[in-house]
């Protein structure tokens, strides 16, 4: 029976942990090394202890409404999108506003996680700690590991042949950039085209004499903003449009989401992506393209070799006089304080059950959370996970027998391992995952059964965007302000910005209540026909439950 869990880290994964094992009635400690909550959100200029912070000038990639906690809603009057500070502001209202902070023991280091000798019938792991030099050894019938995957910078000198033996200039991991003021008037290189390499080249782009942006993938670029002003992963991130993901054939999905990436600008142009390409990626980045325009930032191809002073690429172009190498290759990840014969069982998320459990353990009373790549906002999935997990830890979920958690993580395991900066091609559908996971824990709404009793509720969980709160409506953990939160979401996105009235009487919502009308019993009984009848060529995915 478990009762004591140990929660490693005080992030956002830390702290939906703590609380959802309070929740379960468990008896949680959390153990953080630094001095304070938030994780790698909490800006610091230090780097003592390797600790692993955002950049001054990072704002969050998904909106408030769609990354909050699940029964804790952002307050109305903060912006869409948050700045690193308001974001930790948040953490703390709902630390305190759940009492989590007299769980968590500061500037404590966790030595390693061992299992207990009797583990095979206990299940009980035995932690060590140290806090400011003292040892601690405690015993714990859980371990729920919240960590991340920004854990250990990752730098691939050796794919970069003369970086470390003949480049006489600078290079460093984007870890080590706190903002631009070092780097002005230097011509910089940034490897690495991802969200924070986009970030990196903008903001370089103010400062440096010329910044140059090595991408070695096909690079499609979104802006935070969608039609109407409204935030992207509001309009985009709905089960409706999941739902057409699943019933429409992929080639057209792909050429209607490609369509939708070149109506802002021709990507070919700019050398990012072609609509031909079969593997790509997609970052957030609203001034990138106009960088690109400008020419303050210069696309170019992989790195083949670096000389003295100069970048020769892949094209045979060179650049001379690179006075620095900004690598943006993303973080890998070890969990050194768990004992090698635990950690020999995971090379990566993909050899764990859902993502979380390591399913060659006796008992399932280790947890790893939070190490998910998701279309969507990590935070909303670790929430997710932390609720299943301490249902399972209480005895309320079950998890299946080890053959088959053993042929399901097989099954979903491509053969061929990636290194970590390909982690993008790694990332799973926001809401085919938060799904899964919620009816595990027996927490998924049924959109159905909503039609029925609530209408207006269905249509906006439908049609509308796919926020935490849905899963609040429903099971264990059911929150009363579930409801009325997804029906005033759309008023706390969009009163931060009534600082100024203009007077506009058009009202489109009559509209778009009755496509909702229409639509929804035509999306529902297409789906029931096409799976019982389907068209040729047609072969059935892994659909939405509705």
């Amino acid at each position: 029976m478990v009762r004591r869990v140990a929660v490693i880290g005080a992030g956002v994964g830390g702290l939906a942990s703590i609380k959802c094992c309070l929740d379960e009635g468990l008896e949680p400690t959390c153990f953080e090394r630094s001095e304070d909550i938030g994780g790698l959100w909490r800006y610091t200029d230090s780097m003592d202890g390797g600790r692993i912070s955002v950049y001054r000038s990072v704002i969050t990639n998904t909106s408030k409404e769609m990354s909050c906690f699940s029964d804790f809603p952002c307050p109305e009057d903060f912006p869409s999108y948050l700045p690193h500070g308001l974001l930790l502001e948040y953490f703390r209202m709902y630390s305190r506003h759940f009492d989590l902070l007299r769980h968590i023991r500061f500037r404590t280091t966790v030595l390693s996680v061992r299992k207990r000798p009797d583990f095979a019938t206990s299940g009980q792991w035995e932690v060590v700690t140290d806090t400011n030099g003292i040892r601690e050894v405690h015993v714990f019938d859980a371990v729920m590991v919240c960590t991340g995957h920004f854990q250990e910078p990752y730098l691939p000198l050796a794919f970069f042949p003369g970086i470390d033996t003949r480049f006489k200039g600078q290079y460093l991991h984007s870890q080590e950039y706190k903002d631009a003021e070092a780097f002005r008037g230097k011509r910089v290189l940034v490897v690495g085209i991802g969200n924070t390499g986009g970030d990196l080249s903008v903001e370089l782009s103010h400062v440096a004499a010329k910044v140059f942006l090595s991408a070695r993938s096909n690079t499609w670029v979104i802006s935070r903003v969608s039609d109407h002003g409204f935030p992207f992963d509001m309009v985009n991130t709905t089960r409706f449009n999941h739902f057409l993901d699943w019933f429409l054939p992929s080639a057209i999905t792909k050429r209607i989401r490609f369509r939708k990436f070149n109506s802002r600008f021709n990507h070919a142009n700019y050398g990012l992506a072609s609509t031909k390409s079969s593997n790509f990626k997609i970052i957030v980045n609203e001034e990138l393209p106009f960088c690109l325009l400008s020419g303050t930032v210069v696309l170019k191809p992989k790195v083949r070799k670096f000389t003295e002073s100069s970048a020769v690429f892949e094209d045979g172009t060179t650049e001379e006089n690179i006075d620095v190498v900004l690598f943006a290759t993303g973080y890998s990840f070890s969990f050194a304080f768990l004992e090698e014969s635990v950690r020999s069982l995971f090379d990566d998320n993909r050899s764990l059950y859902k993502r979380i459990f390591p399913p060659q353990l006796e008992k399932p009373t280790l947890a790893i959370i939070g190490l998910v790549q998701l279309t969507g906002s990590v935070m909303v999935g670790a929430e997710m996970q932390a609720r299943w997990v301490t249902g399972i830890f209480a005895g309320w979920n079950k998890l299946p027998p080890t053959s088959k958690m053993m042929a399901d993580v097989l099954k979903k395991k491509p053969p061929v391992k990636r290194n970590p900066s390909e982690r993008e091609n790694l990332k799973l559908s926001f809401i085919s995952y938060t799904d899964e996971i919620a009816s595990c824990a027996g927490i998924k709404p049924s959109v159905l059964r909503l039609l029925l009793t609530d209408p207006r509720l269905a249509l906006a969980i439908f049609f509308g965007p796919c926020t935490p709160y849905q899963y609040r409506l429903v099971g264990r953990g059911k929150w009363s302000g579930a409801r009325d939160a997804i029906l005033t979401q759309w008023q706390r996105t969009l009163k931060p910005l009534r600082t100024r009235v203009v007077d506009d009487s058009s009202n489109g919502s009559d509209g778009w209540c009755w496509m909702c009308l229409v639509a929804l019993p035509v999306a529902l009984t297409a789906g029931f026909l096409l799976s019982r009848h389907p068209w040729p060529g047609w072969s059935p995915r892994a659909g939405p439950q509705l």
